[in-house]
């Protein structure tokens, strides 16, 4: 259906996807891997015409083709589903599903069947989200999958997805998949971006491997395994993706919170944190984890005691909370970590601007913590001058942990370290909150991921539905054992120390 032929693309003096091929076929899964910054966001957007090659050509059912923009591409039945959501936060999800393609009857517009086909997509995706509610008071993952029903409204000759299940539960992933296995047998073309392994390995016909802007792999699905994936993504062993484990039982307490409540989301939470310690948070989707560490750090009322360092210590906001040594880092790096419109420098001073003001602000100063933070974190960018909102999501990433690490913080909370980051990037990354544990900083990591919390941390604390369900530690932090109690299976009662 649709083709890349010699597909180059340059941004002024700097060139990032070279000479690339691929095939989109009716009917299959191609699946589209690589590190971030390694073209794929620019090779998708040429694809759907968001972006024209500097050289090279698009073939569409044999045919070359030029798109002058993303409608005429979306008019060829080429649709793109962002990795940032591009919805109307003030509309209806209704409004937003037909936003520029309303359904008119005569001079009016038809309500009554946008509604229905509204409602028809939502059921198909299995979510109880309403067809009148407001975009913007949804969840993060309801979000998604607007943004999947609006694409599955169009009825799309070629689907781009780009990484569609970073922000979805394990239940409306295998949704997703179930609705790209019945758009395969209509014929549909499909290609699939995700830093999920598993996931192509579960639903791709064919894999390409970009590395560095180039074509390193196109093969057949069973023709590679997760590891040969990964390697052939960054160019070298990732056997020991995670860094050993340090023993920290027994240590000097940091922090202790005890019978914290976040208005009715949160109830009774006691947990402490050791020094040099990595502290896992597991448990499902809406179990709490978020808004427990919020109310610790003073985003959100909370009711309990706080004691860091042996001390009670009210924390009312985030400046309270950095000024006692604590500092967290957002899931949701876009919305609330980082400022896309803004260049990095901006950025990675915004928490600690008092360390670089005398009456005004020492630009000098801030230039050498951007060199120094560039060099300790790898933040890879093709000009000091990018907008943040430029830069691949593993890069965002590296700056908003190189921005938290700029206060100077003795506590540090992570929620999500790795969400929509490749396994390149995660690797790196794992291994900067090892080093930060080692240097008897403590942390606890918020993550969706099992295997992530297994592998970082030496002890988990469970959530459910707002309350601690369990601990565990040592040969206990396995899959199995955390599982049941994030489904509230496990009989045994988590008991704080006190």
């Amino acid at each position: 259906m649709l083709a890349a032929q010699k597909v180059s693309r340059s941004f002024g003096p700097v060139q990032v996807l070279f000479d690339i091929d691929m095939t989109l076929r009716a009917g299959e899964v191609h699946a589209l891997i690589g590190e971030n910054g390694a073209g794929k966001s620019t090779l998708m957007k040429i694809l759907s015409g968001y972006l024209a090659p500097t050289h090279g050509d698009l073939m569409l059912d044999g045919k070359t083709v030029t798109f002058l923009s993303s409608e005429d591409a979306e008019d060829a039945g080429i649709i793109l589903i962002h990795q940032e959501f591009n919805l109307a936060e003030q509309l209806t999800v209704e409004q937003n599903i037909f936003l520029g393609r309303e359904i008119r009857k005569g001079f009016l517009l038809d309500h009554k069947a946008m509604r229905a086909e509204t409602e028809r997509l939502l059921r198909e995706l299995e979510t109880r989200v309403s067809p009148s509610a407001k975009v913007s008071d949804i969840s993060v993952s309801d979000k998604q999958m607007v943004e999947i029903a609006k694409a599955l409204s169009r009825n799309a000759r070629v689907l781009i997805m780009d990484e569609p299940t970073a922000v979805l539960t394990n239940r409306e992933a295998a949704i997703l998949f179930r609705q790209i296995e019945r758009l395969k047998q209509k014929g549909t073309a499909i290609l699939y971006t995700s830093h999920k392994l598993d996931e192509v390995a579960r639903i791709a016909d064919r894999i390409t491997v970009l590395r560095d802007g180039q074509n390193v792999a196109a093969v057949k699905a069973g023709e590679m395994n997760e590891d040969q994936m990964a390697q052939a993504m960054v160019g070298r062993e990732l056997s020991n993706l995670f860094p050993p484990k340090r023993d920290t039982a027994g240590g000097e307490t940091v922090i202790s919170v005890k019978n914290l409540s976040v208005g009715d989301i949160v109830h009774d939470v006691s947990f402490d944190l050791q020094r040099g310690e990595i502290l896992g948070f597991a448990g499902l989707v809406g179990s709490g984890r978020t808004e427990l560490m919020e109310g610790i750090i003073g985003v959100r009322e909370s009711s309990g005691t706080i004691e860091i360092g042996g001390r009670p210590m009210p924390l009312r906001s985030v400046k309270d909370a950095r000024r006692a040594g604590l500092v967290y880092l957002t899931e949701d790096r876009k919305g609330r970590g980082l400022i896309l419109t803004q260049g990095m420098r901006t950025n990675l001073t915004l928490l600690a601007l008092d360390k670089f003001t005398r009456g005004t602000i020492d630009g000098k100063a801030e230039e050498a913590a951007l060199d120094k933070a560039i060099k300790e974190f790898d933040v890879r960018a093709p000009t000091r001058q990018v907008l943040v909102g430029n830069l691949s999501g593993g890069n965002q990433q590296k700056l908003l942990l190189a921005k938290t690490m700029l206060a100077e913080p003795d506590i540090v909370i992570i929620d999500e370290p790795t969400r929509g980051i490749d396994i390149g990037t995660k690797q790196q990354i794992y291994e900067f909150i090892h080093k930060l544990a080692a240097s008897g900083k403590s942390v606890i990591v918020i993550s969706s991921e099992m295997a992530e919390v297994i592998g970082l941390a030496s002890r988990v604390v469970v959530m459910r539905s707002g309350r601690v369900t369990g601990e565990v530690s040592g040969d206990d932090v396995n899959e199995d054992v955390i599982v049941r109690y994030a489904m509230g299976l496990e009989g045994r009662k988590y008991q704080s120390d006190d």
